[in-house]
C-alpha cells in the first residue's frame, strides 16, 4: 500500500497523530496537499525556519516567528474540526515538556471525536513517552524501478538526450535507495560531464550509495578486489555461486521465469579457511555491492534503539538491492537465544532478522560466516532461512596446492615455475588457507630482506617450519567442530 492510501487509511479511521519517517519533505507535502485538496481540509504547518505558516504558500502566519508551544495554544483554542496540523524540525521541540502536554491535550481531543489529525514528518524518529499510544509510525517507501525509469524518462526529455531502454533498466536497478533529488542530481553530473547518459555512470551511482552507507553509520560498504578465482578449492561452494550468480546477473528474467529470489547462504567452519573471502568473492561474482552489517553497531544506549537501528539497516540494504549484506561471525551476535541468561534486546533484534530472512523477496542475498554454529539458535539453520548451509574444513592437498598458486602468483609470478609447490604442499597438512598466505607472504618478504633477485622453495619451506598450523593450536576444538558438521549432515565445500 502506499503511502498516500495509508495515510488517508489512518486519517479516515481517526488516528490522532502519524508520524512519517521521511527525508523528502517535498514529496510528502505533495501527498499531504492532494489529500487535504481532495477531502476539503484545511492544512497549516509549523517548521524550525518559519514557525506557524500557511501548508501550501509557506508563508509566515501573524507578524513574528511563533514557537511550536505558541502555535499549538493558538490551534487548539480554534476550532480543531477538519483540519491538518503538519510539524517539521520538531525533535528539539519535543524534549520540551509543555509542548509535548500540548500535543497531547489535542489528541486526546481527536481520540473523543473531533475531526483533526496531527502529521508529523522528520527523518529521525524521536517519540516521547507521553505521546506513544498515540503515534502511528509511516515510512516512505523507496521509490521503486518503475518510478524510477520514469524519473529518467523524464529527465531525457527535459535534456534532449536519448536513453535506450536496455540502459534505463540497469539504471533503474542501480540507481533504488536514492531519492528523487539525488537521482536528477546524478543524472546532471552525467550529462555535465560526459555530455550523455551511459553505463560509464554506474560509477557515480555507486559512490552515491557509498555516501548512504557512510551516513548511516550502521552498514559498511566493502571494496571489491577479490574474486572467484582467488578462491583457492572448495569447488562445491564456487560452483553453486556460479549458479546463483546467473539469477543475480539477470534478476528481471529471472522473475519472469518464475525463478524465486535467493534468500541467502550460511558458510561455517574453521577459521582462516576463506569464509570472508568467499563473501567479498561472491559480491564481484554477482556484480553488486558488499555490504557488512556489523552487530555491535546495532546496539544503542536509548530503549528501541538497537531495534529501530536493525530495520534502518534492513530496510536501507533492501533499498540498495541488489546486494550482498555480509554478516560476519553470525553466532557471535544471537549467542545464547532462548536460555535464561538471553538479552532481551538481543531477542527481539533475533526476531526482526528471523522474520525478514522468512520473508524477504529483495535480492539482498545474505551472506552470513560462522566459526561454530553450536552456539547458533537452531531456529536460524531451519530450512527457509538460508539457502544453503556450507561446511569448509581445512584444505586438503589439491587445495594447498591451488592455495599457494594463487598467493605465489599474486606476488611473484615469474618466480611460481621454479617453486616446488608440489613438496610445500606434502608439508603443511593441517594448515589452513590464511596459515599458508602467511607463510608465502614471510617467505617473499625474507627473500627481499636477503637482497635476493627471487622467491626459492627454500624461503618458504623455511617460513613452514617456522610456522604452528591451525590444526596443533586448536586440535580438540577443531575435532568437536567437524564431528559436529557431520552430525548436521552439512554440505561440505570441497568436491570429494
Amino acid at each position: 500500500m502506499s503511502l498516500e492510501n495509508k495515510l488517508i487509511q489512518y486519517r479516515d479511521a481517526g488516528y490522532p497523530i502519524i508520524f512519517i519517517e521521511s527525508f523528502e519533505e517535498d514529496k510528502v507535502d505533495k501527498i499531504i496537499s492532494e489529500i487535504a485538496a481532495k477531502a476539503r481540509l484545511s492544512a497549516i504547518e509549523w517548521n524550525g525556519a518559519v514557525g506557524a505558516c500557511d501548508f501550501n504558500k509557506k508563508e509566515q502566519l501573524g507578524t513574528r516567528k511563533l514557537t511550536l508551544s505558541e502555535t499549538l495554544e493558538i490551534i487548539s483554542k480554534d476550532d480543531l474540526n477538519r483540519k491538518l496540523i503538519v510539524i517539521k524540525d520538531m525533535n528539539e521541540q519535543l524534549s520540551d515538556f509543555q509542548t509535548v502536554a500540548q500535543i497531547k491535550q489535542i489528541a486526546l481531543k481527536i481520540s473523543s471525536g473531533v475531526e483533526c489529525t496531527i502529521i508529523m514528518i522528520s527523518p529521525t524518529l524521536t517519540i516521547p513517552r507521553d505521546l506513544e499510544k498515540f503515534i502511528t509510525v509511516l515510512e516512505q517507501d523507496y521509490m521503486n524501478e518503475h518510478e524510477i525509469n520514469q524519473i529518467i524518462t523524464d529527465f531525457a526529455e527535459r535534456n534532449d538526450i536519448r536513453v535506450a531502454n536496455e540502459l534505463k533498466e540497469q539504471l533503474s536497478i542501480a540507481l533504488k535507495g536514492l531519492t528523487e533529488m539525488e537521482i536528477n542530481n546524478i543524472l546532471a553530473l552525467a550529462v555535465s560531464t560526459d555530455g550523455d547518459i551511459t553505463k560509464k555512470n554506474l560509477q557515480f551511482i555507486f559512490e552515491q550509495k557509498q555516501q548512504m552507507i557512510m551516513k548511516s553509520g550502521i552498514l559498511e560498504m566493502i571494496p571489491l578486489q577479490e574474486n572467484i578465482d582467488d578462491i583457492g578449492g572448495l569447488e562445491n561452494l564456487k560452483s553453486w555461486l556460479r549458479r546463483k550468480s546467473k539469477v543475480f546477473n539477470n534478476i528481471n528474467k529471472a522473475k519472469d521465469f518464475g525463478v524465486g529470489m535467493p534468500k541467502g547462504l550460511l558458510i561455517a567452519g574453521v577459521p582462516g579457511c576463506g569464509k570472508s573471502l568467499s563473501a567479498k568473492a561472491t559480491a564481484s561474482l554477482f556484480e553488486v555491492p558488499l555490504l557488512r552489517l556489523d552487530m555491535g553497531r546495532l546496539m544503542g544506549k536509548y530503549v528501541g534503539e538497537s531495534e529501530r537501528n536493525m530495520r534502518n539497516a534492513i530496510r536501507l540494504a533492501e533499498a540498495i538491492s541488489p546486494c550482498v549484506l555480509w554478516i560476519d561471525e553470525l553466532e557471535k551476535a544471537f549467542a545464547g537465544i532462548g536460555s535464561q541468561n538471553s538479552n532481551e534486546v538481543t531477542t527481539r533484534l533475533f526476531g526482526t532478522f528471523l522474520t525478514w530472512m522468512q520473508e524477504k523477496t529483495s535480492p539482498a542475498f545474505v551472506l552470513a560466516t560462522a566459526n561454530d554454529i553450536t552456539r547458533m539458535p537452531p531456529e536460524l539453520l531451519r530450512k527457509g532461512r538460508f539457502d544453503e548451509i556450507f561446511f569448509v574444513d581445512l584444505p586438503n592437498p589439491e587445495e594447498r596446492r591451488k592455495i599457494f598458486e594463487v598467493h605465489i602468483r599474486k606476488r611473484r609470478p615469474n618466480d611460481l615455475p621454479n617453486i616446488d609447490v608440489k613438496k610445500l604442499v606434502s608439508i603443511t597438512d593441517g594448515y589452513s588457507g590464511a596459515d599458508i598466505e602467511g607463510v608465502v607472504r614471510d617467505g617473499i618478504e625474507n627473500a627481499f630482506c636477503d637482497d635476493e633477485l627471487s622467491v626459492t622453495t627454500k624461503y618458504i619451506e623455511d617460513a613452514i617450519n617456522s610456522t604452528t598450523p591451525l590444526k596443533k593450536i586448536m586440535k580438540d576444538d577443531l575435532d568437536k567442530m567437524k564431528e559436529e558438521y557431520k552430525k548436521r549432515n552439512l554440505k561440505n565445500a570441497t568436491k570429494n
